[in-house]
């Protein structure tokens, strides 16, 4: 009797232990502008299209070896970073006084542990410092100095000022854009796992003022995860993100009102924030493995992948 007793909790423990979905989806942006066909050559979108679809690429071969969206949101954010490309890391914009203040933040959809940082102009990657704001601190967001001296006690890179200077970006500073430059890069991913993840990084507004701060860091405006619903990983003017706390309204209408992801989305991006005046856009998954990506503007830089081999790359 025994015998049949262990051999039946044997076959129990085998379900359960394979009882989650054996399913991922991924999805990346890298900003949403007013932009056209005709302000980009053919080389330039080229050029895009690779480099967003190796970031992807980074999330996709985590994810299929069975790695956590975490560690996939993390890397793939990264990587665009390190890309001049984007306004984030490397290629951010520069502020009025001819600074990058660099802000990021990434979110654990199964705790809901989060943490951000804001205005630092030293670290390399603060997607990653914002990683270890969230599993290494008792706090979610830190700024500016006391931000970098906590990357510096936790053993982040850091990096000169110098390193995030691009003449492009230069002269964007220059021209005294009235527009925010888009560019600010995101991910957000389901893991085998059956739990979510997002993570957002930007340089913010070219010829920003007073240290100002953006959506990106604020967890439920411009960063949001939670395991119930979806992650969220928006871009646009940060005020009106922020205001509208897009981000988990999107999750709150599916919590709330049982709505679709699409539909969740759609009555936040077109409809509250665009009429509110706000433009921008979102990249989001939900628990089921469902993608959407949506945005009120004439263009944005997304792409996105699934298990079942369905991927796409789009830019208006």
């Amino acid at each position: 009797m025994r015998k049949k007793i262990l051999v039946l909790l044997f076959i129990v423990g085998f379900v359960v232990s394979n009882s989650f979905p054996q399913t991922w989806s991924i999805a990346v942006h890298g900003g949403a502008g007013n932009m056209k066909p005709e302000n980009f050559t053919k080389e330039q979108l080229d050029e895009y299209e690779r480099e967003m679809n190796a970031a992807l690429s980074i999330g996709v071969k985590i994810l299929n070896s069975g790695g956590t969206s975490l560690d996939a949101v993390e890397q793939v954010v990264r990587y665009l970073e390190d890309c001049p490309l984007f306004n984030a890391g490397r290629g951010a914009v520069f502020t009025h006084e001819g600074r990058n203040e660099l802000d990021a933040a990434i979110m654990d959809g199964k705790t809901l542990m989060a943490g951000s940082v804001a205005g630092v102009t030293d670290v390399k990657n603060p997607i990653s410092l914002a990683r270890k704001v969230m599993e290494d601190s008792p706090h979610v967001m830190l700024a500016g100095k006391g931000a970098s001296e906590f990357a510096r006690v936790k053993g982040i890179e850091m990096v000169d000022s110098s390193y995030f200077f691009t003449p492009q970006r230069w002269n964007d500073l220059q021209r005294t854009l009235s527009r925010e430059k888009m560019g600010t890069v995101g991910c957000v991913a389901l893991d085998m796992h059956g739990n979510l993840a997002a993570a957002t990084s930007t340089g913010g507004m070219t010829n920003k003022r007073w240290g100002r701060i953006g959506d990106a860091p604020i967890i439920g405006a411009g960063t949001y995860a939670n395991n119930s619903t979806c992650a969220i990983s928006a871009t646009g003017h940060g005020e009106y993100f922020i205001r509208y706390t897009v981000a988990h309204d999107i999750s709150a209408f599916m919590e709330y009102q049982n709505l679709s992801l699409n539909a969740a989305v759609e009555r936040v991006i077109m409809g509250k924030l665009l009429n509110a005046g706000g433009r921008g856009g979102v990249i989001a998954v939900d628990r089921s493995g469902n993608v959407c990506m949506m945005m009120n503007t004439t263009g944005m830089f997304r792409a996105f992948a699934r298990s079942d081999g369905s991927n796409g790359f789009a830019i208006f």
